[in-house]
């Protein structure tokens, strides 16, 4: 599954970590997350995020 980066504060998402602070578990996909997710660093929401190379 690929990490997604966001351009914002380069918080990088990584389904195999999840994002416990926001309740994620792992193993869930970026593409998974709620519409309504946001970067738990800096509060940008899903569409500032980029797939991480």
């Amino acid at each position: 599954m690929d990490k997604f980066k966001c351009v914002v504060c380069g918080y990088i998402y990584d389904p195999a970590e999840g994002d416990p602070s926001g309740g994620i578990e792992p193993g869930i996909s970026f593409n998974d997350l709620p519409v309504d997710y946001i970067c738990p660093v800096c509060g940008a929401g899903k569409d500032e995020f980029n797939i991480y190379e």
